[in-house]
């Protein structure tokens, strides 16, 4: 039974509400750290997931297309251990779910019915998402949930005894934790899994530094537009007072963990005012915005093992440079 319309309305509304104070104290707290930070799954309002796709297509950004490249050649042996079977997907970070959708067609194939459940902060990628959905599976059953990713673990789609689910973790979305942060993400799905369900997660994998370098600080300016709207979103949603025009994009490396990390750093000495509260920002003082950490195929081995998954197989680009591995929870 459907809920009457203005149920739905409060339900959404107060959402929202919430969405807005968790962006406002995850905002102040990071900005009184130093280094000062800013959460970057705060980047995903609707013109930031416009910029991320044009990011997406850019020459430099690989990711989208080695990993499109891997489940073009690999989507039926994903969906082979499900034939037979109801499949849910619940796709974490989904995006606009471009590449999700050659798994789906897959599935469509081999089982009896199916349900996708898209997981995004962002209204518009949901949408988006549901809408690409139903162009590759016309009457799949779209369940979206609006929430970050480990909200999500408390919110996962309830299925049937016999539906089996596939949860997707695409992209270097998993990179974008620090790897104490990763392995608990990673233990808290294991937790909230039964037996029989799979994870398909994606790990980039080290790389030259020059490869690395040209994906994530484009000639173009649009990765340097897509860290910028972050402030203008805080403007825009939360009231403060950032000059976006006096910040620039830096992209740095770290070899420590490894990973390519982000930042906003100001060109000269501001004081910007959020919730209340001033902020003063040196001339230089980077915010870190983002981290996008590179693997090893030891330290993939490290995150199966901790937390407690089966590995099926891992699905490798022609030039090695990104996986995707297969894992699923044991009887």
């Amino acid at each position: 039974m459907r809920p009457p319309a203005s149920s739905t309305s409060a339900i959404g509304a107060r959402r929202a509400l919430q969405a807005e104070k968790a962006f406002l104290d995850e905002a102040r707290a990071g900005l009184s750290r130093r280094p000062p930070s800013l959460p970057s799954r705060w980047f995903y309002d609707a013109r930031g997931s416009r910029l991320f796709q044009w990011i997406t297509n850019l020459p430099g950004y690989y990711l989208t297309r080695v990993e499109r490249e891997i489940l073009s050649a690999h989507a039926g042996d994903v969906a082979a251990p499900f034939a037979g079977r109801p499949c849910a997907v619940v796709d974490l970070g989904a995006g606009d779910g471009h590449k999700t959708a050659l798994l789906l067609r897959a599935l469509a194939g081999v089982v009896p019915a199916l349900a996708y459940a898209p997981v995004d902060v962002s209204t518009a990628a949901l949408d988006e998402a549901c809408a690409r959905a139903a162009a590759a599976v016309p009457g799949v059953a779209a369940r979206p949930v609006q929430a970050s990713w480990t909200a999500a673990l408390r919110r996962l789609p309830r299925t049937g005894p016999d539906e089996a689910r596939l949860i997707l973790f695409l992209g270097s979305s998993i990179g974008n934790l620090e790897h104490g942060e990763a392995g608990t993400l990673l233990r808290g799905l294991r937790r909230a899994m039964r037996p029989g369900d799979h994870l398909l997660v994606g790990f980039d994998l080290v790389k030259p530094l020059e490869v690395l370098r040209a994906a994530y600080d484009d000639p173009q300016g649009v990765t340097r537009a897509f860290n910028l709207n972050l402030l203008s979103r805080m403007n825009r949603e939360l009231g403060a007072d950032f000059d976006p025009g006096a910040f620039r994009h830096v992209a740095t490396w770290d070899p420590r963990r490894p990973a390519m990390e982000s930042w906003l750093e100001p060109v000269r000495a501001q004081e910007v005012h959020l919730g209340g509260r001033a902020f003063h920002l040196a001339a230089g003082e980077r915010i870190h915005t983002e981290i996008s950490c590179k693997y090893t195929s030891a330290q993939i081995d490290d995150f199966a093992e901790d937390a407690g998954f089966e590995e099926l197989v891992r699905f490798e680009d022609r030039r090695g440079w990104f996986v995707d591995a297969l894992w699923r929870v044991g009887p």
